[in-house]
């Protein structure tokens, strides 16, 4: 069988990740601070990066909490507002550990509709009006993952206004903000909500330097972010200084923009390569293509059953990921590519294979 073709697992190419830039700073940070970026430090995270970012973002470092990855932050988030029992929001389809860690909360979770330009706000009302209270909506408004797709304009004044008016908290997970590669830029939420409170918002460094570092954070309002600090110095004192110092001396030092660069060009490329690879080798997919970001949801007709192409497509040699792993139910005919780890020259013959596979299933003759 030929080397396996992966559209799994959302996480760059080795091809796309400035290895020589993230060298050059982790010299800086050892030459620069040895003192900081060796030390146990505090749970706040390293001092300048949390800084830098608290001005990347127009507020205070007291609002800026910088964790082991944005999972950490998600987890930190979810034990300080989310009790057993206790209504969480969530897109439908959403990310399947969000879906995983909620539950093993024992959170009620409450899916509510996808469409291509974000969740269905109409939806979410009716919901609300219907007697639910939740504490929190998960959302991830850009390039949504498994979707990729986008929270319009529109729909992020609509969600702040219901979060207003029924008293939750917005989530707002946004690790692929920065990987737009077509389309307008939209204000993230947390710049709507004009430091009203109604919004936490994550993001990770994973997605725009490299999986490995391991750099997340929140910001949130300042009562939230200390009380979140707290069980972080209960969970490890501190997070990796040394990390976040190399994330600090990359972004200061450039790294960080031209990191975004080739990374938007990279898969801006390898979306119209999968594009056209799947309208000519699978035209019975349906799909919207994404504005940035690391995925593509693809739907095939009705009666298609992806647990059967999963197994399929694994003798074909590509791989993917079922639809069906991020909801609670449903989405038995759906899928999703990650491309961001795939090069052109393989994204077409992974197509050609998977097609192959979905025309060996006995639905699909």
């Amino acid at each position: 069988m030929p080397d396996t073709i992966s559209f799994a697992r959302g996480a760059p190419s080795l091809d796309i990740v400035d290895v020589e830039g993230l060298k050059a700073a982790a010299a800086a940070a050892f030459d620069e601070d040895a003192a900081g970026t060796t030390a146990y430090g505090t749970s706040v995270g390293y001092v300048p990066l949390r800084n830098w970012l608290a001005e990347r973002h127009g507020v205070q470092p007291e609002n800026v909490l910088v964790t082991n990855g944005s999972m950490q932050a998600d987890a930190f988030l979810f034990d300080e507002l989310v009790s057993s029992g206790d209504a969480v929001i969530v897109e439908k389809p959403t990310y399947d550990r969000t879906l995983l860690s909620l539950k093993g909360r024992g959170a009620d979770v409450r899916m509510v509709s996808l469409a291509s330009d974000g969740i269905d706000t109409d939806e979410l009302r009716a919901l609300l009006e219907s007697g639910v209270r939740p504490t929190l909506a998960h959302i991830i408004p850009n390039f949504q993952n498994p979707a990729g797709y986008t929270l319009s304009l529109e729909k992020r004044h609509a969600l702040l206004a219901l979060a207003a008016e029924y008293g939750f908290t917005i989530f707002e997970d946004d690790p692929y903000v920065a990987i737009r590669f077509t389309g307008e830029q939209l204000p993230t939420m947390l710049e709507l909500d004009e430091g009203k409170g109604n919004v936490v918002y994550a993001s990770s460094f994973s997605k725009t330097v490299c999986p490995g570092i391991r750099v997340g954070y929140l910001v949130g309002a300042a009562d939230t972010i200390k009380a979140i600090a707290g069980r972080a110095t209960n969970t490890y004192i501190s997070p990796n200084q040394v990390a976040q110092s190399i994330v600090y001396r990359f972004c200061v030092g450039g790294g960080l923009d031209r990191s975004i660069a080739t990374v938007k060009a990279a898969l801006a490329e390898r979306v119209a390569a999968l594009t056209a690879a799947l309208d000519r080798e699978l035209p019975e997919a349906s799909y919207v293509a994404p504005e940035g970001g690391y995925f593509m949801w693809v739907s095939l007709p009705e009666g298609t059953d992806v647990a059967q192409l999963f197994t399929a497509a694994g003798e074909h040699g590509v791989t993917f990921v079922k639809g069906t792993d991020f909801l609670l139910e449903g989405g038995e005919n759906t899928l999703r590519l990650a491309y961001s780890g795939t090069p052109v020259a393989q994204v077409e013959e992974g197509i050609k294979r998977l097609a192959a596979a979905y025309r060996s299933l006995p639905a699909a003759v």
